[in-house]
């Protein structure tokens, strides 16, 4: 099979979940539905977080920084999937493509990021209470968001240009419901150990450095928590963790299902089945564990569903 050199390539078959049409119109349903309660649910946090001042802390600031990603990590990839199914098309441009490779690496690497600074934020805040507000000062949680989203373009950048050197053969199909780096990669005729090698040390980089400051983070809290005298102020301090480690159990869980999967799985379509678990459902899940775990936003959601009645 002669392959093609890339700039040939005018477009990709995103191959979706299924091929039986029957189940087409379901699959649409449940991913607008996810869809849309990912980006109400986030941007309802979001708006929280901008009309309350007594949310304008660390805490919230990065909070409301990974709402933002989960709803651009989502819109690069669902709204594709629906139109496909709708035109029931499955076509898609070799750029369009490429942008979602960038993007979703990207948004990906500042979910990462943005895990294991607010795992920082609760460390400081449990391990040194008296240096808070001196330590998480406003310049450094800007610094930190900066940095992430920095490095996660940078990271995005090296992998779209190591795919810009590929060639491809005349087989186009990626079994996924968007442009994965990974799939795109096995798509290619040409020598990939150097991109298969990149994205190794960029899962160690954008994965392993996170989770181990995650770690490092609940271990330092637990053995605080451990040593306080008061049960009360046990209680109080695990509470203050309960969100955040539930969306970190959520999203390294489901990472590491999908990896497992990946390897014990020949089937690329039941890979992209279980890797909805991974892209899709914690983004999903993040704003209803933030709203029914957390006191503070349920306050202030009340605050603004009754100051929103109160202008109705």
């Amino acid at each position: 099979m002669e392959p093609r050199n890339q700039t040939a390539v005018s477009e990709f078959l995103l191959l979706g979940l299924t091929d039986n049409p029957a189940l087409q119109p379901i699959v649409f349903g449940l991913f607008l539905s996810m869809y849309l309660v990912t980006v109400l649910g986030n941007l309802l946090i979001i708006l929280v977080f901008g009309s309350d001042s007594h949310l304008h802390t660390p805490m919230y600031f990065f909070l409301s920084n990974l709402s933002f990603t989960d709803i651009s990590l989502r819109t690069i990839t669902v709204p594709k999937m629906l139109v496909n199914i709708q035109r029931q098309s499955k076509t898609i441009s070799y750029t369009s493509c490429l942008s979602q490779v960038y993007f979703a690496v990207v948004f990906v690497g500042m979910e990462n990021f943005l895990l294991a600074a607010m795992a920082y934020d609760r460390y400081v805040a449990i391990c040194h209470p008296l240096r808070y507000i001196v330590i998480m000062n406003l310049q450094l949680c800007v610094l930190m968001i900066l940095f992430s989203l920095c490095i996660s373009f940078m990271d995005a950048l090296l992998h779209s240009l190591m795919l810009l050197r590929l060639s491809f053969c005349t087989d186009l199909e990626i079994p996924h419901f968007f442009c994965e780096l990974a799939q795109m990669i096995k798509l290619s005729c040409s020598d990939t150990l150097i991109n298969n090698i990149l994205i190794y040390i960029a899962a160690c980089v954008f994965s392993g450095l996170p989770l181990s400051g995650i770690i490092f983070s609940y271990t330092h809290i637990v053995s605080s928590v451990l040593r306080m005298p008061s049960t009360e102020g046990k209680h109080k301090a695990f509470s203050t963790c309960g969100s955040h480690l539930s969306v970190v159990s959520l999203f390294y869980g489901a990472a590491f299902g999908v990896y497992i999967r990946n390897e014990v799985s020949d089937s690329s379509r039941k890979i992209a089945v279980a890797s909805v678990m991974y892209s899709v459902v914690p983004q999903m899940l993040n704003p209803l564990i933030y709203s029914l775990r957390n006191r503070d936003m349920k306050e202030a959601l009340r605050k603004l569903i009754s100051r929103t009645a109160s202008l109705l």
